[in-house]
């Protein structure tokens, strides 16, 4: 880095760390936002496949029942859950990276990723669990509630602060695994870059180069962690879903798996 480029802030610094958290913020609830129309659409297609059994016959149904509004419900749940959930991944996996690089000294650098983003992560699925649950909800069973407002309370008043965290396990299933993937890929996408590609330090690269590097290596490991994490998405939806929530999260798996 040249001595007219400095950093914002220093590396592991509270300072830093609310930075990264803010980014992921930002970062998670925009796109989130952004894709709120095809989460109602997978929502309404997972947990009634009988009668949504193509996208197409999905959106036709739902703009006919329901009109356009049918499309940004549970946004504002989407919005700030997985602001707060993307806050908590990011910000805390630069924590615990260097909490655990200082414990365990000398360890693969492969399993300090793992453990660091899967630490962040439980943090981050409390945190998102009852904005999920609200969400579910209010796009599954337009006549339950409006959204996160008026969601919240009754999903409190009839089921307490269970109802908020019935899906958690599952949710933690489909999120852990994606979590550790996706860093994990991302660092070592930026090391490859770094030392393969442009063949010198982080320092040693302009701002305009860093920030290519880390959008390359974000996008190489946002690719992988999808690919992993689409196949859970089917057992998380059900345990918030009003019909079945009585039932044990094993159920859920083996009924829709099935």
């Amino acid at each position: 880095m040249s001595g007219s480029e400095r950093r914002i802030c220093e590396e592991f610094t509270s300072g830093y760390y609310g930075i990264c958290a803010i980014g992921g913020m930002l970062s998670a609830g925009t796109t989130h936002l952004a894709i709120t129309p095809l989460d109602v659409l997978k929502v309404n297609m997972q947990v009634n496949p009988v009668k949504y059994n193509s996208i197409s016959s999905c959106f036709m149904s739902l703009l006919k029942e329901q009109g356009p509004s049918i499309f940004w419900r549970g946004w504002a749940a989407k919005f700030f859950g997985y602001g707060v959930q993307g806050g908590c991944r990011f910000g805390l996996y630069e924590y615990f990276k260097r909490l655990y690089s200082d414990i365990l000294v000398g360890s693969n650098r492969s399993f300090i990723f793992f453990l660091s983003s899967a630490s962040a992560e439980v943090f981050a699925n409390v945190a998102l669990c009852p904005f999920e649950a609200i969400k579910v909800r209010v796009q599954a069973q337009p006549s339950y509630a409006k959204g996160l407002v008026d969601g919240f309370p009754k999903i409190y008043t009839s089921e307490g602060i269970h109802g908020f965290y019935r899906g958690l396990v599952p949710l933690l299933g489909r999120n852990l695994m994606f979590s550790m993937v996706m860093f994990s890929s991302f660092e070592h996408s930026v090391h490859f870059l770094y030392h393969n590609v442009f063949q010198r330090r982080r320092d040693d690269c302009s701002t305009a180069q860093q920030l290519g590097i880390t959008c390359l290596a974000g996008y190489a490991a946002g690719s992988i962690g999808c690919q992993e994490n689409w196949a859970c998405q089917f057992i998380h939806k059900k345990p918030s879903y009003k019909d079945n929530a009585g039932w044990p999260c094993c159920d859920f798996t083996v009924v829709i798996l099935r």
